[in-house]
């Protein structure tokens, strides 16, 4: 299955910005190649996870009734390529500061946290091998939650939220399902 995923919410970088410097003082950011900035496929399969162990609390899903379905997803979904070029449809990259908030034995502690992000509008193609067909309707269902929880960090705030649409090849055309 291909899909081409857009995200209507900014979509924040993972990545260490400069690894020799104290995680609380580094900007994360998208890894490039050749300039041009990706998602590495294993982040696009950490999302189908998350959206998976969200979903099946929902005993109407048909993730509710997965059962080990870490394993399942490791083990037979496979997005590609490697590395999933972001296309920023002519926007700019940018930068979210947010604060970090944790309870430790301390009490509260606050550190501020700085993103590099590829802004609304940015999409990504991926290609799903799935080796059970009988997840098809599954990976349609974990696709569709990213409407509500984004791919990236800080989905909880809404980053990284996106619809999707799936892109068939017919006679060496496309074709396109929107969802989302």
């Amino acid at each position: 299955m291909k899909v081409k995923i857009t995200f209507f919410e900014d979509i924040l970088g993972t990545c260490s910005g400069n690894p020799e410097i104290q995680i609380e003082k580094s900007m994360t950011v998208f890894p490039r190649e050749n300039g041009q900035p990706f998602l590495w496929d294993y982040q696009v399969k950490g999302f189908l996870k998350d959206a998976c162990s969200m979903l099946r609390r929902d005993p109407g899903t048909l993730s509710s009734k997965l059962i080990a379905h870490k394993k399942v997803i490791d083990g037979l979904v496979f997005p590609g390529p490697r590395k999933i070029k972001l296309d920023l449809n002519g926007g700019a990259m940018g930068e979210c500061q947010r604060p970090l908030r944790g309870q430790t034995a301390q009490g509260e502690r606050i550190a501020l946290a700085h993103s590099e992000t590829c802004p609304e509008g940015t999409s990504i193609v991926v290609e799903f091998t799935m080796l059970n067909d009988k997840l098809d309707d599954h990976l349609r269902e974990w696709l569709d939650y990213g409407f509500l929880r984004g791919l990236g960090q800080w989905r909880n705030s809404g980053k990284g939220r996106f619809i999707w649409e799936e892109v068939l090849l017919d006679q060496g055309e496309c074709k396109e399902e929107k969802r989302g």
